[in-house]
């Protein structure tokens, strides 16, 4: 963001209400009429009832999780950014339903003051490649107070070994202000992308080099639409009187590696560009951005993730469910919608096609509920069988 107080509006993640935008009231499974503009439903008249396709893997009474990954032999993780006083680990693999702080307790045990380049700090996303690899997305920026000590990291693990193989950091590439958000990475290229959610930007990383770029953060594709009312209930969602602005947020590889796909979290609008595009180094800004797609008016969301198969699976947070999208983005419809699906955050599919769901409860917060903490927990995990 532009300036010191939009930026703490941008990065209220943890506090975010439901968007009111999104597509025409459908059952699981129907399909959504194609139209450039989604338009807004009517808020349901009563309570869905839970779907029981949806499993709940596990379930966290106290501790606000953001993550998801799911390994390929069925490892289970999750992490737990700093949002507020009650936090205990960062990262943990979930075993027998409890979780463990992965990968061991003495990388869970920073405090403030200490050295943070060594120890997560305040951990936003988890995701493990196709490699078997797990890679932890650390922006570092406990209670978005920024970036602490330089410490904002990317870090792949070994599961084989559970060991850190190597540690990315950002010095001179995203700034004090930046919180890293989300990340997918092509192995066969050696190349990570990410997003940078408080002022915007696609981050490429050289996985070899380790050399790292911040891309089109002085674009309009990176921002959030400031004209664009972000509403709930009819009220559009602000913070001490300012609307709640969250750029870049949710990332999305195709299959063949060839597209990124990304969208601001505030409005709804997607984007797209080739992969090739973004590690050309050759390209200025001006020649990049115009190889961006713009795709449209979608809905709302937080993460996203593609299946092998080039189908799309969004969150409509305004009705508790989740949307697949076809190739090509013509055919739009109701995966499953549930009670338990509040704020569907993070996601990850399975070798055995389950695709797996965070809810971290950020609409229910008090900022944006007159103080009042609304939230119904437990925070969790869910999965759900793909088809074939």
């Amino acid at each position: 963001m532009r300036s010191s107080t939009r930026f703490v509006i941008s990065i209220l993640l943890a506090t975010a209400a439901v968007p009111s935008m999104a597509h025409a009231q459908a059952r699981p499974g129907e399909k959504l009429k194609p139209t450039e503009k989604l338009q807004a439903a009517e808020k349901p008249k009563a309570a869905e009832t839970t779907d029981p396709r949806l499993e709940q893997v596990f379930a966290d009474p106290k501790y606000q999780l953001t993550g998801v990954a799911i390994s390929a032999k069925g490892r289970l993780f999750t992490n737990y950014p700093i949002w507020s006083p009650v936090h205990k680990w960062s990262v943990v693999e979930v075993v027998a339903g409890q979780p463990r702080p992965y990968p061991d307790e003495a990388m869970n045990s920073w405090k403030p003051g200490e050295d943070g380049t060594k120890k997560w700090v305040s951990v936003q996303a988890v995701y493990v490649d196709d490699q078997d690899k797990l890679w932890v997305v650390d922006p570092a920026s406990p209670s978005f107070a920024g970036v602490y000590q330089e410490s904002n990291k990317l870090v792949r693990i070994d599961l084989t070994t559970n060991k850190i193989e190597r540690t990315y950091f950002f010095k001179g590439v995203a700034d004090k202000q930046s919180y890293i958000n989300d990340i997918r990475v092509d192995t066969a290229r050696q190349y990570a992308y990410m997003t940078n959610s408080s002022q915007g930007g696609i981050v490429v990383i050289d996985l070899k080099s380790g050399n790292a770029r911040m891309l089109l953060s002085d674009t309009p594709v990176v921002h959030s639409d400031p004209a664009y009312h972000f509403t709930i209930d009819g009220h559009e969602v602000a913070v001490d009187g300012q609307p709640l602005k969250v750029n870049s947020d949710g990332i999305a590889l195709t299959p063949d590696r060839e597209w990124l796909y990304w969208k601001p979290l505030t409005d709804d609008k997607l984007y797209r560009c080739r992969t090739a595009d973004l590690r050309n180094a050759k390209l200025t800004g001006a020649e990049l951005l115009k190889r961006v797609e713009d795709l449209g008016h979608l809905i709302i969301t937080d993460g996203m993730e593609f299946d092998k198969h080039g189908n799309l699976y969004i969150g409509d947070l305004e009705h508790n469910s989740i949307v697949r999208i076809s190739p090509d983005l013509k055919t739009r419809a109701v995966l499953v919608r549930d009670d338990r699906l509040v704020w569907p955050d993070s996601y990850s599919i399975s070798r055995d096609g389950y695709l797996y769901i965070s809810t971290s409860h950020c609409q229910d917060a008090p900022p944006f509920n007159g103080g009042v903490d609304k939230q119904k927990l437990p925070y969790g995990l869910l999965r759900i069988k793909l088809s074939p």
